[in-house]
């Protein structure tokens, strides 16, 4: 059931968004040298290795690690790298690794493959068994800000009472986070 809801929203919201993606994309290439798509490893489900599209905020020469980590990073943003990330525009472009099933609209966000912390509390919690989401319960209760254990608690949380009104609440929570830039820290 989860997957049928995935795939039909992600056609509608494909459909809808078509334009905005577009302008987005045109954009991305505009402000700054490089592609438009900025391909980033990702751990999906069983902790399975799969390339998460999304617009490119960052310079194409910032190390792959997570923005947490970079020394300063607003040094490394493009020009609209604050308002994509603010406005949770860059995401956009997972609605591909919806259709694709590397992805749920729901679920733990992946973890880039080099946040081994995050990765090994996951397991130890059977999280790794869900499908990564674009958006999740540790998402609306507080995103970047979250220190890694208080994340994988409310992720552990979302795996024992997932069900799709739970789903439906997330997803309205995060419209409403979004459109208030909520818990966006870079």
């Amino acid at each position: 059931m989860k997957r049928l809801f995935d795939l039909a929203l992600a056609v509608v919201a494909a459909v809808l968004l078509a334009l905005p993606i577009a302008v987005v994309s045109i954009a991305v290439r505009l402000t700054s040298p490089g592609p438009a798509l900025y391909w980033s490893e990702r751990v999906g489900r069983q902790n399975r290795i799969f390339k998460m599209p999304k617009f490119r905020s960052m310079r194409t020469d910032t190390p792959a690690v997570a923005t947490h980590l970079l020394q300063n990073p607003d040094q490394w943003l493009t020009p609209i790298g604050p308002f994509l990330r603010k406005s949770s525009l860059d995401e956009l472009p997972q609605l591909w690794s919806i259709l694709k099933g590397d992805m749920s609209f729901v679920g733990p966000r992946p973890a880039l493959f080099n946040q081994d912390d995050l990765i090994a509390l996951r397991t130890e919690k059977g999280v790794h068994k869900l499908v990564p989401g674009l958006t999740g319960w540790a998402q609306v209760n507080g995103r970047d800000e979250l220190p890694i254990p208080q994340k994988v608690a409310l992720d552990a949380e979302y795996l024992q009472g997932q069900s799709l009104r739970f789903d439906l609440k997330i997803l309205w929570m995060t419209v409403l986070k979004v459109l208030a830039r909520d818990g966006v820290s870079h």
